[in-house]
């Protein structure tokens, strides 16, 4: 028996799929896999098949036609074939996470394109050129696709045509590798005051185990200064604030001369509301007073500018002097507003368009 790949547009009619399997079925031809393409042309089927050995391409082609398929493509597979395609594209997604660059070998290896390139020109919606732009799709056997850096990525191959799942399944793993490029190029390691240094991320749901540990390394001072009073938060609520549906949370977490990351000494959120935003922080208590507050305080400011909101707000309970020195070390327009025990900071922000808020 060998491995085939049989690819044919089948009207999309009761009846029509069972004729087509019918008339592989009579000459010997064992259907292995099939998944179904949607097109504006009908429905395109790609079959891996395990056929006979006396049968040929033409034999295939010929039973396709037979079976009211058409725009048939045939071609040997091999035995990797047999991967059904999510357990493929989940293990292609599982290289990007760990090699971001390698997304054009990752699109190659998804699609069987013979040629994978990628170009410094911005991707549009409208036809190639007429706005500066070149336009994302398929167009037969060629496919581009937009990159989160700001190029596009082409890609060909000798047959059959690309279809608009693939260009979906392809365009979600270009996807995967941007966000993993880009919380790559947000890490960074900063060197405070004092010569020790801290590696600072985006945080993520991952992060729960380690930020709960650092909630229990704090005393009960710094949580009443956090949370105003609101107690220990639950797991649930820090899971909430790690994955933030608007915002970003960042973590700052130990290092040593290996390279090593050590435990999570701090965390900053930075939570959207409408056009505002709100800035909170928590620094273990063994680094505090060592300039590591400032530092993720400015990031949130620098973050919260470029999303484009108009202001960020603070809330500062009146006995934490710290926080508001730090505050006006920013050196800042600020306006003050006391309510009881509670300070709340706004800082006017330079609104500008944002086509997403961080």
């Amino acid at each position: 028996m060998t491995l085939w790949r049989i690819r044919a547009t089948v009207d999309d009619r009761p009846g029509y799929l069972s004729v087509l399997t019918a008339s592989l079925a009579l000459r010997g031809v064992n259907i292995l896999a099939v998944q179904v393409h949607t097109t504006e042309a009908g429905a395109v089927d790609d079959f891996l098949v395990d056929a006979p050995e006396t049968l040929g391409e033409a034999d295939l082609l010929a039973a396709v036609e037979k079976g009211r398929g058409r725009d048939c493509w045939v071609a040997r597979s091999e035995a990797r074939g047999l991967v059904d395609p999510p357990t493929r594209v989940l293990g292609l997604a599982n290289r990007l996470v760990r090699d971001p660059d390698a997304t054009g070998e990752a699109l190659r290896a998804l699609l069987g394109a013979e040629t994978v390139t990628w170009r410094p020109v911005p991707v549009g919606t409208g036809p190639a050129g007429a706005d500066g732009t070149a336009a994302v799709g398929v167009d037969g056997t060629r496919m581009r696709l937009g990159d989160g850096a700001g190029g596009s990525f082409d890609l060909a191959r000798v047959a059959p045509d690309f279809t608009p799942a693939e260009y979906a399944r392809a365009q979600a793993l270009v996807e995967v590798a941007t966000t993993v490029a880009h919380r790559a190029a947000e890490q960074v390691t900063l060197v405070l005051p004092d010569g020790s240094e801290v590696g600072v991320r985006p945080a993520g749901p991952d992060d729960l185990a380690a930020v709960l540990a650092l909630h229990e390394r704090c005393s009960t001072r710094s949580l009443h200064r956090r949370y105003l009073g609101g107690g220990r938060p639950s797991p649930e609520r820090l899971r909430r604030l790690l994955d933030p549906a608007r915002g970003t949370t960042l973590v700052a977490t130990e290092t040593d001369p290996s390279g090593a990351t050590g435990p999570v000494v701090a965390m900053a959120n930075l939570l959207g509301e409408g056009d505002q935003a709100e800035a909170a922080l928590l620094v273990a208590d063994d680094r505090q007073r060592r300039g590591l507050g400032g530092a993720l305080l400015r990031r949130l400011v620098a973050r919260a500018d470029r999303a484009g909101y108009a202001a960020l707000e603070l809330h500062v309970h009146t006995g934490n002097t710290p926080m508001l020195r730090t505050l006006y070390r920013l050196g800042r327009p600020m306006r003050l507003d006391r309510d009881g025990p509670v300070v709340t900071v706004t800082l006017p922000l330079d609104p500008r368009p944002s086509p997403a808020r961080t």
